[in-house]
């Protein structure tokens, strides 16, 4: 591969349609203020580079982002890119990650709002994320040992898994569909609204009204903390080990809890069983 060391680029375009091409330490900035460095680019190596100029990554393919950072100006900076590894690298771009497919993010820090759009096979290790609408759309997504902190995040996503993560997040998980999270801390308020097929086994859950007007929603071993007026016009089996504040017309299915401060039955043709290790039971 040819390697490019300690250089500064800022025209348009300046390494348009590369190759094979290992960048060392090099700069996107300058005065010509150039957008889409390298788009329509293959096979491309960033080490300890530093992006401030727009759209860099667009429509690239075999792409690795390695000690590197991508400051704010970098708007937008990896759209329709398929094969991509960043690691260890710290992101700081609004709308980061766009259509993309195969993407792996590993030991890095990413703050980008409106971030992962309508992406497919995204997998994130060990790493630190935030930002609003986060992975809005996007399918077949791993997160592992993820530290996670935003508003509305993970809205309509199908087929992913979460294990060992911590998540502060209102409205997540909004529409999704087929999500299994597992071994996780999830804190915010209306988790998991008009789910499909959502289970959460092994999890803390903090907020309220969570988990309302869901599907196929399974809950196994799960602590609630500060949760009222859960799982309303739910389909819902669950297993809590903590008392509840209040639940509220679940629509079919099984609960069973430690307790629950109050439940409320509106609807008598609503026909989930609820049972109370230590108060009264339907």
């Amino acid at each position: 591969m040819k390697i490019i060391e300690n250089k500064s680029f800022d025209n348009e375009r300046a390494l348009y349609e590369s190759e094979n091409l290992t960048l060392k330490y090099c700069t996107f900035e300058g005065e010509l203020d150039g957008e889409s460095a390298l788009k329509e680019s293959k096979n491309i190596v960033a080490q300890g580079c530093i992006f401030k100029l727009r759209y860099p990554f667009w429509h690239d393919k075999c792409v690795k982002i390695i000690d590197s950072r991508l400051e704010e100006a970098s708007r937008a900076p990896i759209w329709y890119s398929q094969d991509v590894e960043i690691v260890n690298t710290e992101l700081y771009s609004p709308k980061a990650m766009r259509e993309c497919k195969r993407v792996l993010i590993l030991h890095s820090k990413l703050a980008s709002s409106e971030c992962g759009w309508d992406c497919q096979g995204v997998k994130v290790e060990s790493s630190e994320l935030s930002g609003e609408y986060f992975m809005a759309r996007s399918k077949n997504i791993q997160m592992n040992d993820v530290t996670f902190s935003g508003k509305y995040s993970f809205q309509y996503v199908k087929n992913a898994k979460f294990e060992n993560c911590r998540l502060d997040t209102k409205d997540a998980f909004w529409h999704a569909e087929n999500v299994y999270v597992k071994n996780s801390y999830i804190k915010g308020e209306y988790l998991g609204w008009y789910s499909k097929n959502l289970t959460l086994e092994n999890c803390v859950i903090v907020g309220t009204q969570p988990l309302c007007y869901a599907k196929g929603l399974k809950l196994i071993n799960c602590e609630m903390h500060e949760c009222d007026l859960a799982f309303e016009r739910s389909e819902v089996n669950a297993t809590v080990s903590t008392c509840l504040l209040s639940i509220k017309n679940p629509k079919k299915g099984k609960i069973i809890a430690k307790n629950a401060k109050k439940v409320i039955k509106d609807y008598k043709n609503f026909k989930c069983k609820i049972i109370l290790k230590e108060g009264k039971n339907d």
